[in-house]
């Protein structure tokens, strides 16, 4: 279990290294395009920089806005309080905001920067279908993931991929409205140097790859949760229990988007477990490992 812990920690200061390099990357492939490669380079990592800092200061309260999660009334929902509160106690850390959403769908995410600035939010279905013991379980993975700091390290990784994104898209732009090197009557000044090819193929293909990145780095730090909650409860068999349950349960959760997929403790959006032809293709992308895989590991337990 340790060995676990400690090579999916490694894993993804590694993918969020490598995050930073395809910025720069995107930044010289821009300047190779539309020229003064250099400056670009310094541009983008300038960008992708102050995305990542603005967004670390308010990652939590976009997140749970998004998600239209609601503070969890003390009276009304006094089961997830007090399991939220001992589960502190045990972790040692300090109590998150606790929210709820109101979605028929039984999910649950943990957002913040670090301990002292978290949340965790689930929703009305996941209440009405899981029992204490399941929901303790629920709970103890959400708690784990702000325990490992990995409320932090999604973050990063959606600022860097909107980043990457967004300067890919930029560049693709200018150069359509003739923003580079590309005259009105079709000349291109460069037109022989293979370096501009290459950039543009690089603006293409940098989103696909920094989203296929992100999806790797969710998928390690769901497994990494899933055995520290266990470790938490010193009841395996709840977390095993709750996933099974999701599992079984089809509904999509509506208050999801494509940039909080990550976050919550199973894939919530719908297109989930494609087996045909491309079926290796959408893997990539998967934001969590599938629920069949998680659930033999921790039998093994």
């Amino acid at each position: 279990m340790h060995d676990l812990v400690r090579s999916n920690k490694r894993r993804s200061a590694a993918l969020v290294v490598g995050f930073v390099v395809i910025v720069a990357l995107v930044g010289a492939a821009i300047g190779f395009v539309v020229g003064n490669g250099p400056l670009f380079t310094i541009i983008a990592l300038a960008v992708s920089g102050a995305i990542a800092f603005a967004s670390y200061w308010k990652a939590d309260a976009i997140a749970l806005r998004v998600s239209r999660a609601e503070p969890a009334d003390p009276q009304q929902y006094q089961r997830l309080h007090n399991l939220v509160e001992g589960l502190c106690i045990a972790a040692g850390l300090p109590k998150p905001g606790v929210y709820v959403v109101d979605d028929p769908a039984p999910n649950a995410f943990a957002t913040g920067r670090n301990p002292d600035h978290a949340a965790i939010a689930v929703t009305t279905g996941l209440l009405d279908k899981l029992n204490r013991v399941e929901l303790e379980g629920v709970v103890a993975h959400e708690l784990s993931h702000i325990r490992n700091y990995d409320i932090l390290v999604s973050t990063l990784a959606v600022t860097m991929v909107g980043a990457v994104a967004l300067l890919s898209d930029m560049a693709i732009r200018m150069m359509w409205w003739n923003g580079g090197r590309v005259s009105r009557r079709g000349d291109r000044a460069d037109s022989g140097n293979p370096l501009a090819y290459v950039g543009f193929a690089m603006l293409i293909v940098a989103p696909l790859l920094a989203k296929a990145m992100q999806a790797t780095i969710s998928r390690s730090r769901e497994t990494l949760a899933d055995v520290s909650a266990c470790q938490l409860t010193r009841y395996p068999p709840g977390l095993i229990s709750a996933l099974e349950k999701l599992q079984d349960d089809t509904t999509v959760t509506h208050s999801a988007s494509t940039a909080t997929a990550h976050l919550w403790i199973e894939q919530p959006m719908s297109g989930v477990g494609d087996s045909g032809r491309l079926q290796g293709v959408h893997k990539l992308f998967d934001t969590h490992p599938p629920l069949d895989e998680r659930i033999a590991l921790l039998r093994e337990l």
